[in-house]
């Protein structure tokens, strides 16, 4: 990539930052989402290297014992490709599950990124899962290899997936960024400043875990990733000159679709304020930057109390079934708004505010929706089924990839709670 990195290594690990050489004239263009995540982050790396990719906001160094970073889109390739050329020398075969545990952060999207580059298929993995969890999600999954961090608040993660690894056979690489992190277990830090960068391959795509259950891996691929993301920004487009300032981490369909996938998809920027803490947040809101603020629906009467500065362009509040569908007065300070409703990791459907969602629930065949990416149905049990490539994904096995078909459709597990013709809530059946 034509950056020139600068590093800063010593007791808080990792620390980096790019100038550009020069500005390469071409543009990303649609045939880059077809390489993934990460390819869509190397063309914006080509077309406008200085733009903020990647953003950590909030304490940090009290959290993770390394200071918060932020990364233009030429050293976040950089550093990715690295990561990539280093995980390809472990020679696992093509398409191997290698599993993020992270709490959230740049780190956490630069481990995803690296992963897909590489050729194998990243396992986003809840960061609140306890060894117990961890160890039968590495089961179901049949991961090979795991990335954490060295440190998340009071855990130590990397430390505790050496413990679990004993009990692991399958699984041959252990890696983390630092500090604290133990023997064993690779460093990524030292990785990222290794020679060499590798272009990325074409995704395999990714999976997540329903209900945040490791007994039930799912599986989608890149085509599918791509629609979910094309599908959610249809309702109100996004630009490259905003960010999205996220409160979710990127460890299931919700968090990658509203955060890293949707500013990915258009070369924006992506803040992520993990862990929350109302100092940090505050001032990351009021950064001068035309944002995009995604909140879970849990947080959104809090919000309400909380005036929005000029630079939140839109809120999204996103609801995860199944869920009760009010809305606090004044929680959208006059923004734009955005409503998503999450059906487990089958589907995400957004929709220009929480009526218009509402409406979409209680009549799925007359929703303005994107059909040849997403199409909503109610069955004759009153649950919602849906299809089209934005929710194509299938139960991971421990062999082979599944197949998907677009086509199909595929019961959600939920279903609206009506009153008087409205949608008010989502139940599961």
């Amino acid at each position: 990539m034509p950056a020139v990195l600068q590093y800063r290594s010593g007791g808080d690990g990792l620390n980096a930052f790019a100038v550009a050489e020069r500005a390469v004239v071409a543009a990303p263009d649609a045939s880059a989402r077809s390489g993934g995540l990460s390819g869509c982050l190397f063309a914006v790396a080509r077309a406008a290297p200085q733009r903020t990719a990647l953003r950590d906001s909030g304490d940090r160094a009290a959290w993770c014992g390394r200071p918060a970073i932020t990364w233009t889109y030429a050293a976040a390739a950089e550093i990715v490709g690295r990561l990539a050329r280093g995980i390809g020398a472990w020679r696992l075969p093509a398409g191997s599950r290698i599993g993020l545990w992270f709490s959230g952060g740049a780190e956490a999207a630069l481990a995803h990124l690296a992963v897909e580059a590489a050729g194998h298929l990243p396992c986003a993995m809840p960061a609140a899962w306890d060894p117990d969890q961890l160890a039968a999600g590495i089961e179901a999954a049949n991961l090979l290899g795991v990335l954490t961090e060295g440190r998340r608040g009071p855990r130590r993660p990397a430390e505790e997936l050496t413990h679990v690894a004993m009990r692991q056979f399958s699984l041959r690489y252990l890696a983390a960024f630092g500090p604290g992190v133990p023997d064993g277990v690779i460093s990524l830090d030292a990785m990222a400043l290794e020679r060499g960068v590798a272009e990325p391959v074409a995704s395999r795509g990714l999976v997540t875990f329903a209900g945040r259950d490791p007994e039930r891996p799912v599986y989608r691929s890149a085509e599918a990733l791509d629609a979910a993301i094309a599908a959610h920004c249809d309702a109100l487009p996004l630009s490259a000159d905003e960010r999205v300032l996220t409160l979710l981490p990127a460890h299931d369909l919700r968090g990658l679709v509203t955060g890293l996938g949707a500013a990915l998809a258009v070369g924006a920027g992506l803040e992520t304020v993990i862990p929350f803490e109302e100092a940090g947040f505050r001032t990351a809101l009021l950064r001068p930057v035309p944002t995009r603020l995604v909140v879970p629906a849990l947080i959104e009467p809090a919000l309400a109390a909380l005036p929005l500065p000029w630079t939140v362009r839109a809120l999204n509040v996103v609801h995860r079934a199944p869920a009760t569908l009010t809305r606090p007065t004044g929680a959208d300070g006059g923004k734009h708004r955005l409503d998503s409703l999450v059906l487990g990791e089958t589907a995400i459907v957004t929709r220009p505010g929480l009526t218009d969602l509402a409406a979409t629930l209680a009549h799925p065949d007359r929703a303005p929706l994107p059909p040849a990416l997403l199409v909503l149905a109610q069955g004759d049990d009153g649950g919602l089924a849906c299809r089209g490539p934005a929710c194509a994904s299938a139960p991971l096995p421990r062999g082979a990839t599944p197949e998907t078909d677009a086509g199909a459709w595929r019961d959600s597990g939920y279903r609206p709670v009506l009153s008087g013709g409205a949608a008010i809530g989502v139940a599961a059946i």
